[in-house]
């Protein structure tokens, strides 16, 4: 089938999750077989950190200026069998837009930020990248977060079909590797500077690292100021490029996960970086919120802390094997429930019901492979 993607970016995973997402959902679709066109706008920002300027299992369009680009657009949405809006693609009200007006055969919207969408809704009817007037004209509205916010997108946006499509991760290239000396550190964090993350960073990791010198402690992600004030014993990392990412975290001996506020109050909000942790088998400290038992179960496949002394008690009690053994559950897991495969095959899977209430399909469901 032919897919058309508008898409905050697949080409640079600089100071965002899109990328990691989009790479890994797209990479299954096109082993399954599929076509895949994505629109991305030719932005400053990620155009200066491209980790993949030609990704392989894509047609990629960049575009500067968006009526130009229009024509070769709605040419690409009418031939398609699948069309695809994500959030915080620049010009998503007009691509949605143009995406309704067309000819493609399911039209669909990727939330990637579902709690941000649907605070902004409420509060004033629209964000820059969707207008709650289109919510109802989807065929399907996918959602990066499950549980009862589900419901809300449903009942009070009017949206026809709502389905759950968390983020994934390649076990190909996400498992457990050998030690890399540049990376090595008793507890590692990755993740982009936020405002509301960062006391439960200074908590969970930077009090930890003041209170136990002798350990090693990394932090890599951009954008964090040039103010804040690093525990000696902390590495920081600005940037690293996403083909380190398992390098990275089979080098930590722990690894933190920290949950944006508007996630932790949505719930059933996972990280991609929860799943790349835990398929290179690295024992995940993490915040806890509602729903997270539905993906990882406390004490045995991930650790919850009540605070910076649970994390030095994990640091400095748990054995090795015990270390191991929450790792390789965690792992375990992920593999057996969210893989990039098993995200294509519920993509396809929404597809395909779609089309069954149509009563038709445009091509024959054999082509979903």
């Amino acid at each position: 089938m032919k897919i058309v993607v508008f898409g905050l970016t697949v080409t640079s995973t600089w100071g965002n999750g899109h990328g990691t997402t989009y790479r890994a959902l797209l990479q299954a679709l096109h082993e399954h077989r599929h076509e895949i066109t994505f629109f991305e706008k030719d932005v400053e920002w990620y155009a200066s950190n491209r980790d993949l300027p030609d990704p392989w299992f894509c047609n990629l369009r960049l575009y500067g200026d968006w009526q130009d680009a229009l024509p070769e657009m709605r040419r690409e949405l009418n031939e398609a069998d699948i069309a695809m809006v994500g959030s915080y693609f620049p010009d998503g009200i007009a691509a949605i837009d143009e995406m309704l007006e067309s000819k493609a055969g399911v039209k669909t919207f990727y939330d990637i930020d579902t709690p941000v969408t649907m605070a902004a809704v409420r509060s004033g009817g629209s964000t820059g990248y969707l207008d709650g007037r289109q919510i109802p004209s989807l065929d399907l509205y996918f959602s990066f977060t499950g549980g009862p916010m589900l419901r809300e997108i449903e009942q009070r946006f009017g949206a026809r079909c709502v389905a759950p499509l968390y983020c994934s991760v390649d076990p190909r290239k996400y498992r457990r590797r050998r030690v890399n000396k540049k990376f090595a550190c008793d507890l590692s964090y990755m993740g982009t500077y936020a405002p509301d993350r960062q006391p439960r960073i200074e908590e969970l990791l930077c009090e930890p690292a003041r209170q136990l010198p002798r350990r090693e402690f990394s932090v890599a992600g951009a954008q964090y100021p040039g103010s804040l004030c690093w525990p000696t014993n902390v590495r920081r990392i600005t940037h690293l490029n996403s083909r380190w990412h398992p390098g990275f975290y089979s080098s930590s001996r722990f690894t933190l996960n920290v949950t944006r506020r508007d996630m932790i109050i949505a719930g059933y909000s996972p990280s991609i970086r929860l799943f790349e942790a835990a398929a290179c088998g690295t024992t995940i400290i993490s915040d806890n919120w509602p729903g997270l038992e539905s993906f990882l179960a406390q004490g045995q496949e991930i650790l919850l802390p009540a605070g910076s002394q649970d994390v030095m008690r994990y640091l400095t009690e748990l054995s090795e094997p015990e270390v191991r053994r929450i790792g390789e559950a965690a792992r375990a897991r992920v593999l057996a429930e969210h893989t990039s495969q098993q995200r294509a095959c519920q993509f396809e899977c929404e597809v395909e019901a779609v089309l069954s209430r149509r009563g038709y399909a445009r091509v024959p469901a054999t082509a979903m492979s």
